[in-house]
């Protein structure tokens, strides 16, 4: 069965920016509830578990086509919750290293990175996430996926992971998405960006 990654703050760490029961709700309700039904669903198909859960997105056709998109969807329910938990942090804020390096090289100036990536995220429509990736050039990309597809089903790779569906915010900020998208820059880990940065 895959394993739930621990969280690696406590709920309260990261206020005021997000509340501590917005963290325990939608870490031990959400997440989990995605990685219960995914091993649930896998095990009622004899799935032995050869791959870790990475690996299971590229050998998807192990299965059956008509339990495809339901293994894919909760995949990338585990994926990107784990990415958006490991984006955020109650230290490392200040931008720094290769990945800031790399950002002002393609986008000129954080600055300017952070008006592009809170335009996509403004502009997504539904349930979904922004990300920063690499792409297959090893190019910066900021990107908006729906539902819970994970961009590594295009062959990108996630840096950083905003959550916006509204079980991310909504305790805490109701309907203005705005004020959430600004505050998840003041929790980014740079410490986790950079070690993400540095494995790709």
């Amino acid at each position: 069965m895959y394993k739930s990654k621990p969280l690696k703050y406590s709920y309260s760490s990261l206020e005021p920016f997000i509340d501590s029961e917005t963290i325990n709700i939608h870490y031990n309700k959400h997440y989990l509830n995605y990685l219960n039904k995914l091993n649930d669903l896998l095990i009622s198909l004899n799935y032995d578990f050869r791959y870790n859960i990475y690996e299971l997105i590229d050998n998807i056709e192990i299965f059956s086509v008509d339990k495809r998109d339901d293994i894919l969807f909760l995949v990338g329910g585990v994926i990107n919750h784990e990415l958006y938990f490991d984006s955020i942090g109650p230290s490392n804020h200040k931008p720094y290293g290769k990945i800031l390096d790399k950002i002002n090289q393609e986008y000129g100036s954080y600055n300017n990175f952070l008006k592009e990536f809170k335009k996509n995220a403004q502009v997504l429509v539904g349930s979904g996430y922004t990300s920063l990736v690499l792409n297959r050039s090893g190019n910066l990309e900021i990107i908006n996926t729906s539902n819970q597809e994970t961009p590594l089903l295009y062959g990108l790779k996630p840096i950083l992971t905003l959550d916006l569906w509204e079980h991310a915010y909504y305790l805490k900020y109701q309907n203005r998405k705005d004020l959430y998208i600004d505050a998840f820059f003041n929790i980014i880990d740079f410490d986790s960006l950079n070690n993400r940065y540095e494995k790709q």
